[in-house]
């Protein structure tokens, strides 16, 4: 159970401000083939989407403190990311799995104010496609 549970929490982590790398750990679990793939992938995915989920809400409630040491994305990583959603609008949240850029779309879909069940079915769709072609290449 620690290893799901360790998962979940860098997978979570990872999508937010904190620099893991979910996929290594995945595909390290994966490849020792000790745990139940299903269960690998639905822990990555859960704690992934919990993550981007915090990043929305950070969105909503906390932009103004976007010049505090503390806040978790850089103007320069939030410019990008509003210029991405303004381009692309919320068909972009199908790609927050990109690195860099993913995590700070997640936070912009909060300061835009796009609806909770649009922003969760497509950042789910995303995450677990990603972590499921993970599964497909180990």
């Amino acid at each position: 159970m620690f290893a799901y549970l360790s998962l979940f929490i860098v997978s979570f982590s990872a999508a937010t401000i904190l620099p893991f790398s979910s996929e290594a750990i995945l595909a390290t679990y994966l490849l020792s083939e000790t745990y139940n793939k299903f269960l690998l992938i639905f822990f990555a995915s859960f704690g992934n989407i919990l993550g981007s989920i915090f990043n929305w809400f950070l969105g909503i409630y906390f932009l103004k403190f976007q010049d505090k040491k503390w806040f978790p994305f850089t103007n320069t990583q939030i410019d990008r990311s509003s210029r991405w959603f303004k381009k692309y609008g919320k068909w972009s949240l199908l790609f927050v799995w990109v690195p860099i850029i993913g995590d700070p779309i997640t936070f912009i879909a909060g300061t835009m104010r796009i609806k909770f069940l649009i922003f969760l079915l497509l950042v789910s769709f995303g995450k677990i496609m990603r972590y499921f072609f993970i599964s497909l290449l180990v």
